[in-house]
């Protein structure tokens, strides 16, 4: 890691397994039952962009279970934990479509 220390890089891991973690507490029983080649991935993906190119799929995972609403507040709620460990250009600009 270039110019970041041992503790920032701890750091970074445990936002990772957070963000993981928060994934897995949003598809629940009823979704890791319904969506299992989902869990796996979202258990075992290696890293922090994995997890971030699999927030459409849980999107879609999440509106089916709890519905559409429920499902854009989680992945609201779960796009800002990886607020510093993504280069910008990663998140997307506000849009004024469902305005």
């Amino acid at each position: 890691m270039l110019g970041g220390t041992a503790s920032d890089s701890a750091r970074a891991v445990n936002r990772i397994e957070a963000i993981r973690g928060q994934m897995l507490s949003c598809l629940g029983e009823s979704g890791c039952a319904n969506f299992p080649v989902l869990e796996r991935r979202v258990a075992l993906v290696a890293d922090v962009k994995g997890l971030w190119y699999l927030r459409p799929e849980l999107m879609n995972a999440l509106a089916a279970v709890h519905g559409e609403s429920a499902a854009r507040s989680q992945i609201g709620a779960l796009t800002d934990m990886f607020e510093g460990l993504l280069p910008s250009g990663f998140y997307s600009r506000p849009s004024t479509l469902g305005q």
